[in-house]
């Protein structure tokens, strides 16, 4: 795994015993029992940017692997903004996109981490607009062979409202999560980005409400996520 010099990774931010790991292990373990059908496929999105998405699907998988004692894979499906490789401290150079082009096959991508069962496929290198990449690419194809070698995968997509790219996945994956920040994001957002979500055709299995330590009184200390499943709409 080539890492970026200099660059922490997240791993080494992750504390087993903080209120965030806590509250991670519950959406985990939450995540077993949603709906009829085992989740094996996970997308993460956001209504908009700057919710926190990318570091609650890293922090996701990083619990996943240690809970399921199965293959896990955190995968950068984000290509207009990709940050998993940073927060994993590896570089970006070949990754999703590389595979979406023909270029390299899924386990020429996947890098280790050092956490046992968990892998990282990052975005790779975008070298034509993301749009084009994912139509051009098969993705039900793809999930099929990541499901093949994973027994657990977190997507990191972009947010719903600003591009379409979550919505061309959401059919392909056993659950969406969305992420919102709290006293950030509207209400009347939020429903819209559901609401899309739906009609293309996605299993919303929950909410993560994160930083709302920061908005409402409440006993911790940490920032941390809270987890909220219901097959109503949000709001």
């Amino acid at each position: 795994m080539n890492h970026i010099k200099n660059k922490p990774s997240i791993i080494s931010l992750y504390d087993k015993e903080s209120a965030v790991a806590t509250e991670l292990r519950r959406i985990v373990s939450n995540l077993k029992s949603v709906g009829e059908n085992k989740i094996r496929s996970l997308l993460v999105t956001s209504a908009t940017v700057a919710e926190g998405k990318s570091i609650t699907s890293c922090y996701l998988g990083i619990t996943a692997a240690s809970l399921m004692q199965a293959k896990v894979a955190v995968i950068d499906f984000d290509l207009r903004k990709p940050r998993i490789h940073e927060y994993f401290g590896i570089a970006p150079d070949g990754g999703l996109a590389d595979v979406l082009s023909g270029k390299a096959g899924i386990k020429n991508v996947s890098r280790s981490t050092g956490i046992p069962n968990l892998s990282v496929i990052t975005a790779g290198k975008v070298s034509s607009l993301p749009t084009d990449i994912l139509d051009r690419g098969d993705i039900p194809a793809l999930f099929q062979e990541l499901k093949f070698y994973f027994d657990f995968i977190v997507i990191d997509s972009p947010p719903v409202i600003p591009v379409s790219d979550p919505l061309l996945l959401a059919d392909n994956v056993d659950g969406v999560l969305i992420v919102i920040r709290a006293g950030s994001t509207q209400r009347e957002v939020v429903n819209r980005a559901a609401n899309l979500l739906r009609n293309a055709g996605s299993n919303i299995v929950g909410v993560v409400l994160n930083d709302y330590e920061d908005v409402l009184p409440y006993y911790y200390k940490d920032r941390y996520y809270g987890y909220h499943y219901s097959d109503k709409k949000p709001g």
